[in-house]
């Protein structure tokens, strides 16, 4: 089977190509459900693994904790183990002022505004989505009718310095570079997407994100939400929708596949 993951506690041939990937743990056996036949694989620290299959094919959920250190080590050791393409499935804070509460971003770029991601490329490097997981996830979101935008999100590394500047000793400089990408167009921000997408082009598989947005400003709706009401459906949806498309569009030939394989 091969040498067994020391952080995931996966090994070879216990994972799919296809890699659906929650922050949290909790969400594993939701998202497993929409898969056929999905078993727990492994379960440790803050990694929980699913897998089961869409259209015959395998398919794995695999939870990355918070933050870009511990999203890094899950990219990493599902690529060792065989994982090929990513898709995140997270929540994100609005910045454009035109996003609702529920909205779903599919994530066409992010902002590198993690630290993790300077360990694996230099600061000009882009966090990109793969072409072909953005179309499928913007196919199927529109698909369903969900209420979505496709763009730039900010990835993020402290949680609390967005959600109460004034209480860092920065604080003016957290609030002119909030509002700077902002006004550079960034919808929104979460924690893990730049790390993802970074990780995902150096080691040659592709990888994208959909996120649901959990407050909006222009609604009223600030603050920490009810974390056991999350309007987290749509982006599980459309994450198992884009995948069966991706499925779909390999299995015909017709995606440009991952770039290990040019």
């Amino acid at each position: 089977m091969g040498e067994r993951q020391y952080h995931l506690q996966v090994e070879a041939g216990e994972i799919g190509e296809y890699v659906l990937l929650p922050g949290d743990p909790g969400r594993c056996a939701a998202i497993a459900e929409r898969l056929d036949g999905a078993r727990q694989v492994a379960a440790n620290r803050e990694y929980t693994s699913y897998t089961g299959s869409l259209d015959g094919v395998p398919v794995s959920v695999t939870s990355t904790g918070i933050g870009g250190p511990s999203a890094a080590i899950a990219v990493e050791e599902l690529v060792r183990v065989g994982a090929r393409t990513l898709v995140r499935i997270g929540s994100c804070g609005a910045l454009d002022p035109g996003l609702r509460f529920g909205d779903l971003v599919v994530v066409q770029a992010a902002a590198r505004g993690d630290g993790t991601s300077d360990h694996y490329a230099p600061p000009g490097f882009p966090a990109v989505a793969d072409i072909d997981v953005v179309q499928a996830l913007r196919t199927e979101a529109r698909a369903a009718g969900h209420r979505f935008r496709v763009g730039v999100v900010l990835t993020n590394d402290a949680f609390y310095a967005e959600l109460a500047p004034e209480t860092f000793p920065m604080e003016g400089v957290i609030r002119a570079r909030w509002d700077a990408w902002a006004r550079a167009g960034c919808l929104a921000a979460e924690m893990e997407a730049a790390t993802v997408l970074t990780v995902a082009a150096v080691r040659r598989v592709r990888a994208g994100a959909v996120l649901t947005v959990i407050d909006s400003a222009s609604e009223g709706v600030t603050g920490l939400p009810d974390p056991s009401r999350l309007p987290m459906d749509a982006a599980i949806d459309c994450a198992v929708g884009g995948l069966r498309r991706l499925i779909g569009l390999d299995r015909a030939g017709g995606g440009e596949g991952t770039p290990a394989a040019h």
